[in-house]
């Protein structure tokens, strides 16, 4: 019976060293009353809330395809991980600044094809707050570099597993030989401000254009003498950078001769066709979505492992709100 009593003795000790603990860090921070209730974790000393919480699971809510949130503690471990993610890149030397994090907000606006303001209120009108995706942003900028730096070595990925990776897993859909299209892009200028006629107009003298171009050797040169026609510079674009969309389109299109004319802001525009090679190497659609799936299966698998080391060696303590 003694035996017990001590160990029931110093079990509750224990958890009064851990709620005194826990107490301590709350009062350092200034954090007391329903502020304090408030707190779902302490991560090193760090706070994670329920407001934090809360806030991604409505980020996750708006972003997912399903519209469904992961669960309180699925959230709050996504929190927890970022915290150790930060506090690890600063160990190493990342960190990212304030500039980098705009950057990165900027960009993923503009691949959404918005301006940021646009994207803010998209934001806040879905309910989710800039600084919660700000936060997501962070870390990231401070993980990927930080696991390739780390273990770049563990991340090689060797030409004889990209071969067995496109035997067994052939993308579907996708033909089996990849091309590097030569382009020359053909512009038929319409002032700005121009009406709706003066496209229809351009449209059917670069409708013209196309009837009777047959080669860019010849072709080119007759187009750039027509009247307000600018003939840009060479390009080339493999097949595995364009959508399917285009790809289509400039597969249907013989070499030597022009694609269909599009409007765009400047006027009318097509591109003529002068080459169309078999990709070499890493140009290959199948070589680089196998070394792309290799790559994101060892990221994963190394970051899970990392992760895992810095929660062992964390402080992690349980809040007042902690997820039930």
């Amino acid at each position: 019976m003694t035996a017990i009593r001590d160990f029931l003795s110093l079990e509750f000790l224990s958890g009064c060293r851990r709620l005194g603990a826990a107490a301590l860090m709350l009062t350092a921070m200034g954090i007391g009353g329903a502020q304090a209730q408030n707190v779902a974790a302490f991560v090193n000393g760090e706070p994670i809330t329920a407001l934090d919480i809360d806030a991604r699971s409505k980020f996750h809510e708006v972003s997912s395809p399903t519209h469904k949130a992961p669960s309180r503690q699925e959230v709050l471990d996504e929190l927890i991980n970022e915290k150790l993610q930060i506090r690890e890149g600063k160990r190493w030397g990342i960190d990212p600044s304030d500039n980098d994090v705009d950057q990165a907000f900027t960009s993923t606006a503009q691949r959404m094809h918005q301006t940021t303001e646009q994207f803010v209120q998209m934001l806040t009108k879905a309910g989710v707050t800039p600084m919660t995706f700000r936060s997501r942003l962070r870390a990231e900028l401070v993980w990927q570099p930080l696991v390739r730096g780390r273990y770049s070595s563990s991340l090689e990925i060797f030409d004889k597993d990209i071969l067995q990776e496109m035997i067994n897993k052939k993308p579907d859909g996708e033909p089996s030989e990849s091309y590097d299209y030569t382009l020359r892009p053909i512009l038929f200028v319409v002032p700005p401000g121009s009406p709706a006629t003066a496209f229809e107009d351009r449209k059917r003298e670069a409708e013209g254009l196309r009837n009777r171009f047959r080669s860019c050797d010849d072709g080119l040169p007759f187009a750039r003498a027509l009247r307000d026609v600018a003939v840009r510079d060479q390009i080339i674009r493999s097949s595995g950078d364009v959508p399917p969309d285009l790809r289509k389109g400039l597969d249907s299109v013989p070499v030597g001769q022009l694609t269909t004319p599009d409007i765009t802001k400047l006027g009318i525009e097509m591109f003529a066709v002068c080459a169309k090679d078999a990709s070499k190497g890493d140009n290959s659609v199948g070589k680089r979505q196998a070394r792309e799936t290799l790559f994101n299966e060892k990221f994963k698998q190394q970051s899970n492992k990392y992760l895992q080391e810095l929660r062992r060696g964390a402080l992690i303590e349980p809040g007042p709100a902690a997820p039930k």
